[in-house]
């Protein structure tokens, strides 16, 4: 362990102050007093604390984006949630269903018309009498 081995591992491989005394078994004090010594010292101060910004500026980009995420999908579940509802209260408001929340539950068999204004029934699926052809817009 010599002074140039402090002075390599600080200047030229970026280890920390704390890393290098364990690496080399010796007191941080001592690897602190080397390292001020050398010329270099407040250049690699700059570098190491732009260093620190960068990172510093990356981890914050990295927690607002993670929280935006989570509170997009926090707004989807609630948004998911507050369908369920809606349909849920027009399901059991009565026994009849309306046309209208019949072709919302089922709008993969209706396509809209709009010369008619309405939605018309698919009529490769294949319809039973209780079910409309036709549901006029709203």
């Amino acid at each position: 362990m010599s002074k140039e081995d402090i002075i390599n591992l600080f200047y030229n491989e970026h280890l920390k102050v704390k890393e290098i005394a364990e690496k080399l078994k010796v007191s941080t004090p001592y690897i602190t007093k080397v390292i001020k010594q050398d010329s270099r010292y407040m250049q690699e101060k700059d570098f190491r604390k732009k260093e620190s910004k960068n990172k510093r500026k990356i981890a914050q980009n990295e927690f607002i984006k993670n929280k935006r995420e989570k509170q997009r999908l926090e707004d989807n579940y609630s948004y998911i949630q507050s369908q369920h509802e809606q349909a849920t209260r027009e399901l059991s408001k009565s026994s009849y269903l309306s046309n209208e929340s019949y072709r919302k539950w089922n709008y993969s068999a209706y396509s809209y018309n709009p010369s008619k204004k309405r939605y018309e029934f698919d009529t490769k699926l294949g319809r039973s009498a209780d079910v409309p052809k036709y549901i006029k817009e709203r």
